[in-house]
């Protein structure tokens, strides 16, 4: 994948969890060292949703140093593991000046405004109709970045094969993958003037030969296209913060220099 990228001056931005940073060091700085953003996404790969307010406090704790030191500067974004989050995880995220998220769905193509605390009421089928018809309650909008995710332009789910998983796929032709990418891709481009688009890799499944190839051509596809431009998920949400007014009253992410402090970690080793 990274020879794959730098063939086609491509900078993209890796999630890489504590576990694997930990364990293959020489691969991960590979990834660094050829100017790749590094963001974080939990340290096993746990999910936050099933994890105690401490255990999630832990990991991003240790995760956010381990990233720090690696790459001697801060990580700005994060994803979380199973692409489940929880408000708590929410506000960690932000006071350890994480900027941006990526695991949400609200939106297919559009960056926004990270909500935190949506709720609804279940069907419960012992009880009155009336009791559980009601709408969604919305959250309220933080300052963090939201990059959407989308399982549609996910690798993951058609072609990783998982043993023992009752519906786990892997065999699937990565061209029929390709044409629904590029019809993704293809809608948006018609349709917005602007937008993004935030393509979900794993290295064990496009790291494949079948798949790198099917990469290798939707890039060409997009490349010619007039006005699209390659970015890491960092530059996605600085441009959105550029172009986009935080809502009235949303807590923001604290700065690197509050973090550092706070973390007691000394600002003259990092990276600028």
């Amino acid at each position: 994948m990274l020879k794959m990228l730098d063939r086609y001056k491509i900078k993209g931005t890796w999630f890489i969890p504590g576990h694997s940073l930990e364990t293959f060091p020489e691969e991960c700085a590979m990834i660094r060292d050829q100017g790749h953003e590094i963001g974080l996404h939990g340290y096993s790969h746990e999910n936050p949703v099933d994890m105690t307010l401490e255990q999630q406090r832990d990991v991003l704790d240790k995760t956010f140093r381990l990233i720090t030191e690696f790459c001697g500067k801060p990580p700005k974004g994060s994803v979380a593991p199973w692409w489940e989050t929880s408000v708590e995880g929410v506000k960690m995220l932000m006071d350890y000046g994480i900027e941006y998220d990526h695991s949400m769905s609200h939106h297919d193509c559009q960056a926004y405004w990270f909500r935190s605390g949506d709720t609804w009421t279940k069907i419960d089928y012992t009880k009155k109709a009336k009791e559980w018809m009601k709408p969604l309650v919305r959250g309220q909008e933080t300052g963090l970045v939201e990059i959407p995710g989308n399982w549609y332009i996910d690798d993951l789910p058609p072609m990783m094969f998982i043993k023992n998983t009752p519906d786990s796929n892997g065999w699937a032709n990565p061209r029929d993958i390709e044409d629904i990418w590029r019809d993704h891709f293809d809608y948006f481009y018609r349709e917005y003037d602007e937008f993004i688009f935030p393509i979900t890799c794993h290295p064990d499944v496009s790291g494949r030969p079948h798949v790198l190839m099917m990469h290798e051509r939707l890039i060409e596809h997009i490349n010619k296209h007039d006005g699209v431009e390659w970015v890491t998920m960092g530059e996605m949400a600085a441009d959105w913060r550029e172009t986009h007014t935080a809502p009235e009253g949303a807590e923001m992410p604290l700065s690197t220099e509050e973090v550092l402090k706070k973390l007691n970690i000394d600002p003259t080793t990092m990276r600028s």
